[in-house]
This record gives structure tokens, sequence and C-alpha cells, in this order.
């Protein structure tokens, strides 16, 4: 049993989308942090085409720094594929559910 409480410093959600009407691409990406039971650091992937359920590959970490630093990883390297931020916060709360 750990003799400290971990606790993440901020809330980590990213929701983006990446649309293409000439290729049929309609593709949606997004990432949370959160505290498991256990104590460890999630750092939850998801991913797929817009209204489907997608993908989904979940991450853990002792420290809060390696997930943020995996996190920013991949949200730089979704931003140069071409996903965009949308404004959709409807969808964006149902995967956090």
């Amino acid at each position: 049993m750990r003799d400290s409480v971990v606790m993440i410093a901020q809330p980590y959600r990213f929701y983006v989308e990446r649309k293409d009407v000439s290729k049929n691409m309609a593709r949606f990406y997004a990432m949370s942090i959160e505290l498991t039971l256990f104590g460890e650091i999630l750092l939850t992937r998801r991913w797929g085409r817009i209204g489907s359920r997608g993908q989904r590959l979940a991450h853990t970490f002792t420290t809060e720094t390696e997930a943020v630093a995996l996190f920013l990883n991949l949200l730089c390297q979704k931003r140069k594929r071409g996903y965009r931020p949308t404004g959709l916060q409807a969808r964006d709360r149902s995967f956090y559910r």
C-alpha cells in the first residue's frame, strides 16, 4: 500500500475531429487523464469514425508527469495530422462518462 496520496493537479481532456469530404473521412480522437481506484494515473485514448464507438486504449502511469508527457506528445501529433477542436460539447461529455 502506498504511503502518499496521489492526486491529479487538473483535469486533462481533449477531443478533436478530422474531416475530408473528398476522401469520405470523418474521424475523431479523444483523450483524458484520470486517477484509478488503485491510485495510478490512467490516460485513456479513444478514436474512430465519427458516430461509431471507435477503439479504446488505456495507459497507466505512476506519476502525472509521465502521463502528461504522452498526452502532450499525442496532442501535437494529432494537430500536425489535421485534427481540429470542435464546438460539440455533447459528444465531448459522452466520452468521459
